[in-house]
């Protein structure tokens, strides 16, 4: 399968690991990843349930960038660590 030009991603941040790792069980347990971005991300993406729209290779910062370029359509990654904190991102569409 080609690598993807783009990606759309939803991303939940969160200040630290153990957050991270609670709403991930969450989500996995069938919690929807947009209602629980909207209620915990520090992110303003959380306005629109994480989404971030598409983006290129050279937007993000480079841990989230490999996150999200590398996981399959419909699955969800992290926690990744960045500077900014700690992100599950979900990856929603690839182009």
């Amino acid at each position: 399968m080609a690598k993807p030009n783009q990606v759309r991603a939803s991303h939940i941040l969160v200040p630290n690991i153990n957050q991270a790792l609670e709403l991930l069980d969450r989500i996995n347990s069938g919690e929807s990843f947009a209602e629980l971005a909207k209620k915990f991300s520090t992110c303003p993406s959380k306005k629109k349930g994480g989404d971030l729209g598409f983006f290129r290779r050279g937007q993000m910062v480079k841990p989230f960038e490999d996150a999200a370029f590398s996981t399959p359509k419909g699955q969800v990654a992290g926690p990744v660590k960045t500077q900014f904190g700690y992100h599950l991102i979900r990856v929603t569409d690839t182009k």
